[in-house]
């Protein structure tokens, strides 16, 4: 599936920018799960690129002083398949991803929990799909109720969230079971849930040695498919979301993000 993507990001401040740094995540890369065939990125700023230590495409650049407004866009064709499980040695071994995170914390609560659910089995498709299956139904999408520096506790107890907690409260299940697994930022094509087209789901490490990853989308308790592009990975979104920057000055900060999505022939 072809899909043409645009994300927009403006930030606008109450005061001038003293001086501003911003780091992006918002390049796909090519990879068994998507091929991409076109992509830039505008900024106000020449962009610096490189591949952080996860193996993220990483571009950064610096905000002239005196800006009240900033717009980041985003724009490209991504040619996008179904392969769910995949081999990927290009970031960092899979024992990191079995460590703790700010966001995703392992947790006797959610660990003992995870272990009703597929008790102490081996990471496979029919584990992860049921683990996957029973976070969706223990934590509800539901909009408007959490914040992005939200914890995968947090969510787990208050038994509702957006893609990233559900995501978060999967990743830190999985690590409680001991198989490693990351939080993945991307987007999602549903021309009905336009709504979910900047979204989040998780990679579960089902094979150490051979570096085998299986990816599953929470949200829809599905494994991933054509409908998803791949942007990023971390322990937890602190580490791949899709902008994130430092500032002096500039008062009170407000985000807005815009992103759209269409299938092309």
């Amino acid at each position: 599936m072809k899909l043409h993507i645009t994300h927009d990001t403006e930030f606008e401040y109450s005061e001038p920018l003293l001086a501003a740094v911003q780091r992006l995540h918002l390049r796909p890369l090519a990879g068994p799960t998507q091929a991409v065939l076109h992509w830039h990125i505008d900024a106000p700023g020449r962009l610096l690129s490189d591949v952080d230590g996860l193996g993220n495409a990483q571009d950064t650049f610096s905000v002239p002083a005196g800006v009240r407004r900033v717009q980041v866009r985003a724009v490209g064709v991504v040619e996008s398949r179904a392969c769910a499980c995949f081999d990927d040695h290009a970031s960092l071994p899979a024992s990191y991803f079995a460590l703790s995170s700010a966001l995703a914390g392992v947790h006797p609560r959610i660990s003992n929990w995870a272990r009703q659910q597929v008790a102490d089995a081996e990471p496979s498709e029919v584990h992860v799909l049921a683990l996957a299956q029973a976070v969706a139904a223990r934590v509800r999408y539901r909009s408007g109720r959490t914040q992005v520096d939200t914890e995968a506790l947090e969510a787990f107890d208050w038994g509702w969230g957006v893609c990233q907690d559900q995501a978060h409260v999967m990743v830190a299940a999985c690590r409680g079971l001991g198989w490693p697994a990351r939080y993945v930022s991307g987007y999602f094509y549903d021309p009905l849930a336009p709504e979910l087209a900047s979204h989040a789901w998780v990679d579960v490490c089902l094979d150490v040695q051979r570096g085998r990853w299986l990816s599953i989308d929470v949200t829809h308790a599905c494994l991933t498919d054509e409908r998803h592009v791949r942007l990023a990975v971390g322990r937890d979104y602190g580490q791949c979301s899709p902008t994130r920057g430092v500032r002096q000055g500039g008062g009170q900060e407000h985000m807005q993000v815009s992103v759209h999505i269409q299938a092309q022939p």
